[in-house]
């Protein structure tokens, strides 16, 4: 096998293209972000990293609040055009058809089109070159009752979530394996 080496750059792939709402119920915005993850899960923590000549920025370093809302495949064209348009220039969510609803302990909308959304406060921010990194705990996450099984069980396999790598939109595919699957005792047959 050969490999190529290339400089460092940010070829962490694939990654949630997420619409992140921001703003109040008056005066929304939404942004797709690329950059997220979890950072810790006691408490429960994640990260959003927003370029300063975004319209979005002054509005989270203001407020303090975002969500997170993971959009399926279906919406592939939705996360362009939040990702392409400004919400100076327009309203992103009338222009996609899209439905914002409360929040339950933020005062940003909810996404009520996506399959999941994670309710955030921020409790920094860090400048890391070309970007800010937004951290923020999970005060709050809205299920599509869709997703929820008879036993409170999450099945967001269902959902078809969209993924990004690298410019591309892609639908996440088949299960192949649950978390220990790898390690876990096979059940004895009597």
């Amino acid at each position: 096998m050969s490999r190529q080496h290339w400089k460092g750059s940010v070829q962490l792939a694939p990654v949630p293209p997420a619409l992140v709402t921001c703003g109040t119920a008056e005066k929304p915005n939404i942004l797709t972000i690329a950059w997220t993850g979890i950072v810790s899960t006691h408490p429960p923590m994640t990260y959003i990293s927003v370029r300063p000549s975004r319209y979005s920025y002054p509005i989270l370093m203001e407020r303090g609040e975002f969500v997170i809302n993971l959009p399926t495949s279906a919406m592939a064209k939705t996360v362009d055009i939040c990702g392409m348009k400004s919400g100076a220039k327009v309203n992103k969510a009338r222009l996609c058809g899209l439905t914002l609803v409360p929040s339950d302990t933020v005062k940003v909308p909810t996404i009520e089109e996506c399959p999941l959304s994670l309710e955030c406060k921020v409790t920094e921010t860090k400048i890391f070159g070309s970007h800010t990194m937004f951290l923020a705990e999970i005060t709050g996450v809205s299920v599509d009752d869709r997703y929820v099984d008879s036993k409170g069980k999450l099945n967001l396999q269902q959902a078809g979530l969209l993924a990004y790598a690298h410019g591309e939109y892609f639908a996440l595919g088949r299960k192949c394996g649950d978390f220990g699957f790898s390690v876990r005792r096979k059940k004895k047959t009597t």
